[in-house]
């Protein structure tokens, strides 16, 4: 565990080992932040010159929170791949500006693109993350899948000779990138497709919360959201913090974000590198 002993262990080894890239989750920073852990004014961290992100989308307030309380002169750089391409498809550019809740820039090498659902190209609206062209390090097949289906239908079912990466993202005039989740895991109440986490940046400012995990029931001829939280010791999930959750949401989202049921658990299945397992949940609750 990062937080064994304390929070304070990386910043401890990074100290005694002059690290230079820190690399972490985005799950890792948030957690910093809400155990109010300040390193800047506990190390020395003088010979960190960056810190990388991955593994979820590295929330605006997560970048306030690094250049606030761990280092105002470093690089923070947000990054996104997979391990099924031995790389990332967006990431950071010493050279290029950090914007709070934006990954710098597309890979060199790849040819990355925003589709919207019938292929076009877009810009600054939502569509998904896919590659027009073959690149250096991409798979040539799965194991144990002797037609190629299996392969064929993980990527490339979408758009036609098209890898589909099922990140549901924005790309900016400045080539810049917001992931808002998961494809196969956004949601569709009323037919309008909301990411996952536009709503975990809303409830995890609370204080209440330690985290959450939110997923899309089918019910009624509809979707309907479902949000399970995570409480913070000594709260309860009472009326009075249900309504606080949806008014968070509602007030800094729309009315369509708004869970239908929130429910406390006491803790989220993850998978080993420590994603939250949306789909699993959902399986589960169907």
């Amino acid at each position: 565990s990062p937080f064994y002993p304390s929070g304070n262990i990386l910043f401890d080894y990074a100290d005694a080992e002059g690290m230079t890239l820190f690399g972490t989750s985005a799950k890792y920073i948030d957690a910093l932040a809400k155990a109010e852990l300040k390193p800047r004014e506990t190390h020395d961290l003088s010979t960190v010159r960056a810190m990388t992100s991955t593994g979820s989308p590295l929330a605006p307030e997560s970048f306030d929170y690094v250049y606030r309380d761990i280092k105002e002169d470093i690089h923070l750089a947000s990054i996104s791949g997979g391990t099924d391409i031995l790389g990332c498809f967006v990431l950071a550019c010493p050279v290029l500006p950090v914007k709070r809740g934006v990954i710098q820039t597309r890979a060199l090498g790849v040819a990355v693109d925003v589709f919207d659902d019938d292929g076009n190209s877009v810009r600054n609206e939502k569509g998904e993350l896919v590659c027009t062209k073959p690149f250096p390090s991409m798979p040539v097949g799965f194991w144990n899948d002797p037609d190629g289906s299996r392969y064929h239908s993980a990527y490339f079912d979408r758009f036609d000779n098209i890898w589909c990466h099922g990140d549901y993202v924005e790309l900016d005039d400045d080539g810049g990138m917001v992931i808002y989740g998961r494809s196969d895991a956004t949601l569709n109440p009323g037919g309008v497709r909301i990411g996952t986490a536009e709503i975990y940046r809303q409830v995890e400012k609370l204080p209440e919360i330690q985290e959450s995990i939110v997923i899309g029931q089918d019910w009624d001829n509809d979707v309907r959201v479902i949000l399970f939280v995570v409480l913070r010791d000594n709260y309860e999930l009472d009326t009075a913090l249900i309504d606080k959750i949806k008014k968070q949401i509602r007030n800094n989202c729309t009315p369509r974000h708004v869970p239908a049921k929130v429910l406390a658990v006491a803790d989220i299945p993850r998978t080993k590198s420590g994603k939250i397992t949306e789909l699993a949940v959902r399986d589960v609750v169907h």
